[in-house]
């Protein structure tokens, strides 16, 4: 099966099972300050492991699009990626560890066709507050028995090695889940509990070679010799930290996160992730502009699998409305897209390719997430623009080493964040040039400049205006009627890729952030400003309606949150500016509220300011006069 199979197959076998099928939420959480990405399936889901009530029922599924920045450098290797999608089950309260574990075991070995000979569990060994996991022990036996295989019972594999055993005790480094780690690291108010992963044996002949470096190290499940993939986590959140220790939730739920990709790979009987059939169409592009094959060599191999990664990456994040720019999640596009430009090089790759892999990714799973397809010119604009420019950096970057090399023989670390920080050069090209020069860069004094950096850009994203009203003032809600007015006048006179990317609005003026590449010229400000206020003097009834999701698009509605809306499956409020009698409508927009109940009321639109605010990002500051 390609992953697409997996997917379709996995939420079919839940759906056959009483749950409900979720969309993916976006990369982007919303109301959840603790993270900028999605990294997890049940991230979305935190306030229903807590107790509240899910509108979809108590049996949900979903396969969640996923992003961990935390493993850029891990990229390279044939299992980690930095996007993956994650298979998930939920059960809120309801069933717990003997469907949930029997269910899992099922899927894998009858829908997939994985032999139950080649997998294998872990279970939470206990702590001093949280006791044993000897239910899962009692349950996995059953569930192997039945399915003719002997499940033995080990502790300690990873000082002992396998000792025949097929079910192994961990500790909480291992065998508990929360957001924030063990249970130490958790704090007051956090859900989490013990888990069962699942490993896939790939076979013995990948960690018994007398070169290896594990040759003389037990082998475990848990081990990093190449013989286990982790490809499934059944979580059993039934606790929340307190002040003085852990109490049980009010109910025990189920949390499983299965890897799409790495349950395709076993599927496949090949551990490299990199193979599957949805890399296929971007590989080719770069065996094509390049001068290697993928497989042909270890550097070359781990050049080619950091680009596809990355760039992959990068096309869901812009999809998701994540442009490349210098702060916040739009550091991380930049990067991606960076280090895979650095590593094409690395390829042999001389001419621009980001979009042109960005297309394959776009096309390969445009029948999944059709999202892409709208946002697909946007996508590969911003992958060739981003490309570009780092080009320039990369001969900019290069000559500014070549100065400072030949002036002091060396680069020193505060050499390399000056690199950074001004011409954007990675601190890995640095290290890489001053190897090849026999130096080596002080990685420590570059990561004090870095922190020193980071601490005076925390202390200015506090400072930042949060957004929205300031106030329900009557000049405030005249503004923010006008900020939907700007918005569609915005759509009409640049193009559809135009989307909201904040606002703030108090009773002197409003601001207003939206996608856009380029400054606007002084045409296209006049006919933006003379739009708002031709469909001012038109004295405009606005009135809202309650419609979902669906109906609102239907409409044509636009809006922030539709990927709450998509999961939620709620009814929402969408604001319409126009005549529904004659249905001459300007505005449709998704929103809370308040506004005036005609246009006619706003008297004259200004425009003050346009201005960038980050790479692909622009902002209007107007009046209303």
């Amino acid at each position: 099966m390609n992953i697409h199979e997996v997917r379709s197959t996995y939420l079919k076998f839940f759906r056959e099972r009483g749950h409900a099928v979720l969309a993916s939420a976006s990369l982007i959480p919303e109301n959840d300050p603790t993270t900028l990405f999605t990294g997890s399936g049940m991230q979305p889901m935190i306030s229903y492991l807590l107790g509240e009530k899910h509108p979809q029922g108590v049996r949900l599924a979903d396969s969640q699009k996923c992003f961990r920045s935390q493993d850029i450098e891990e990229v390279g290797d044939n299992r980690h990626t930095t996007f993956f999608e994650m298979l998930g089950n939920w059960s809120l309260g309801d069933y717990f560890k003997t469907e949930q574990l029997a269910w899992v075991f099922g899927f894998l070995t009858t829908k997939i066709g994985l032999d139950p000979k080649n997998l294998y569990v872990t279970v939470f060994r206990g702590n001093d507050e949280i006791p044993r996991d000897n239910e899962s022990v009692t349950i996995w036996k059953d569930v192997f028995g039945k399915a003719g295989v002997e499940a033995r019972d080990v502790d300690f594999a990873e000082r002992d090695g396998m000792q025949g055993g097929r079910i192994f005790y961990y500790d909480e480094k291992k065998n508990w889940w929360s957001r924030s780690g063990v249970p130490s690291d958790m704090p007051v108010g956090e859900p989490g509990g013990p888990d069962s992963e699942m490993f896939w044996d790939f076979g013995e002949r990948r960690q018994d070679h007398e070169r290896s470096e594990f040759r003389d190290q037990p082998c475990h499940v848990n081990c990093d010799c190449g013989r286990f993939m982790e490809i499934g986590n059944s979580v059993f959140m039934e606790y929340k930290k307190v002040e003085t220790g852990f109490e049980a939730l009010p109910q025990k739920n189920v949390d499983f996160g299965g890897g799409l990709e790495r349950i395709a790979a076993a599927a496949s009987g090949n551990p490299d992730v990199l193979t599957l059939s949805v890399f296929g169409g971007a590989k080719s592009v770069l065996e094509s502009m390049g001068s290697v094959t993928y497989g042909t060599d270890p550097a070359s191999t781990r050049s080619m699998r950091v680009v596809l990664d990355h760039l992959r990456a990068a096309t869901f994040l812009i999809s998701d409305g994540v442009l490349p720019s210098n702060k916040d999640q739009g550091y991380f596009v930049r990067r991606l897209i960076r280090r895979a430009v650095r590593f094409g090089k690395q390829l042999g790759i001389n001419g621009a390719f980001a979009s042109a892999v960005g297309e394959a990714f776009v096309t390969e799973y445009v029948s999944s997430y059709g999202e892409l397809e709208s946002k697909r010119s946007t996508i590969l604009e911003e992958l060739s623009r981003e490309e570009e420019k780092f080009r320039k950096t990369l001969t900019k970057g290069e000559r500014e080493f070549e100065r400072l090399f030949l002036e002091k023989a060396k680069i020193s670390g505060e050499d390399a964040f000056l690199l950074y920080s001004t011409y954007g050069f990675p601190i890995e090209l640095t290290e890489e040039m001053a190897v090849e020069r026999g130096q080596v860069v002080d990685r420590l004094v570059f990561q004090e400049e870095f922190k020193k950096h980071q601490e005076l850009s925390r202390a200015g994203s506090e400072q930042k205006f949060t957004g929205g009203l300031a106030d329900h003032s009557v000049a405030t809600v005249k503004l923010h009627t006008a900020t939907h007015m700007l918005h569609q006048a915005l759509r009409s006179v640049l193009g559809q890729h135009v989307e909201q990317k904040g606002s703030n609005i108090t009773p002197e003026r409003l601001r207003f952030d939206f996608s856009h590449p380029q400054k606007m010229t002084p045409e296209q400000l006049e006919a933006t400003e003379n739009l708002v206020n031709e469909n001012i003097n038109k004295d405009f009834p606005v009135h809202f309606q309650m419609l979902t999701l669906e109906e609102a698009k239907g409409r044509g509605a636009i809006g922030l949150f539709e990927d709450k809306y998509a999961t939620l499956g709620d009814k929402i409020k969408v604001y319409f500016i126009g005549n529904e009698a004659t249905g001459e409508y300007y505005s449709k927009e998704v929103c809370g509220g308040p506004h005036v109940e005609r246009t006619g009321l706003l008297g004259h639109f200004k425009i003050l300011k346009e201005e960038a605010v980050a790479g692909g990002v622009r902002r209007i500051k107007a009046i209303l006069e």
